[in-house]
């Protein structure tokens, strides 16, 4: 399950949207568990292509889930 925030990798090439298989974007909105929009950007942080892509298309690479875990026991921590 993807959530928004996380990374994914293009599974396939979508030449309609100049996005080649592999390339990493960013879930900024979860539509629905289905249905995602994503920013893809350069390493500047400069926004080419936000398409809505679908579960199937996409591969999850990194969770920010995985990144919160314990957060809140660090800051309480000091």
């Amino acid at each position: 399950m993807a959530d928004e925030l996380d990374v994914i990798a293009l599974k396939k090439d979508r030449p309609d949207l100049g996005l080649k298989a592999g390339q990493r974007g960013t879930i900024v909105l979860k539509h629905d568990e289905r249905n995602f929009l994503v920013e893809f950007s350069d390493s500047d942080g400069v926004e080419y292509a936000m398409p809505t892509l679908t579960a199937e298309e996409v591969e999850v690479v990194w969770r920010i889930a995985d990144h919160l875990e314990g957060q809140a026991e660090r800051r309480a921590a000091g």
